[in-house]
């Protein structure tokens, strides 16, 4: 996906929500704070989001603009509506978020460290991956992210299987 691309989905998702506050949230987000993030950040085709006013609209932008929709068949990219609970990230991540404008549309975007703890709370191979470059272009500090998964809720999340699989990912992206 390119910034272009993402921006594209952007107006799209908030003219259909009628809303022009977006979250992005997924890896798909690397666009905004960093539009020429490397290629290997950028395979997937699909834009992470929800309005953020009315995340209950997210389910009329997956069905409009999401897989497999003409939008999607015609562009070759989609937007897969999401919830708030969709990325798992630190309870105070909204405190860190960056905003990006588009015209009128504002997209709220978590900081890259917090994005990357949704990775780690994920912890598919994808996601083993993107964490991995996401350190070895130095675009996240090892030690920011250990304390953004230590801020998550232990009765909710296995915070020190989620370190512990984080710091396997340090360890791969050295040199």
């Amino acid at each position: 996906m390119t910034r272009e691309q993402l921006e594209h989905v952007l107006r799209a998702a908030a003219a259909i929500a009628q809303e022009n506050s977006l979250v992005v949230v997924g890896s798909q987000a690397v666009l905004l704070p960093f539009p020429d993030a490397p290629a290997a950040l950028l395979v997937s085709r699909e834009v992470d989001l929800y309005p953020a006013l009315h995340p209950e609209r997210a389910d009329l932008i997956d069905g409009a603009i999401g897989a497999m929709s003409s939008f999607d068949e015609t562009f070759g990219y989609y937007a897969d509506g999401v919830g708030p609970e969709t990325a798992v990230m630190p309870a105070d991540w909204m405190r860190r978020a960056r905003l990006f404008y588009f015209g009128e549309i504002t997209a709220v975007c978590p900081d890259i460290h917090d994005l990357a703890v949704s990775k780690c709370a994920a912890a598919r191979d994808k996601d083993a991956d993107y964490v991995r470059v996401l350190l070895e272009h130095g675009m996240i500090d090892p030690a920011i992210l250990e304390e953004r998964l230590r801020a998550l809720d232990p009765a909710e999340h296995p915070v020190e299987q989620l370190v512990a699989w984080a710091r396997r990912r340090a360890q791969e992206a050295k040199p």
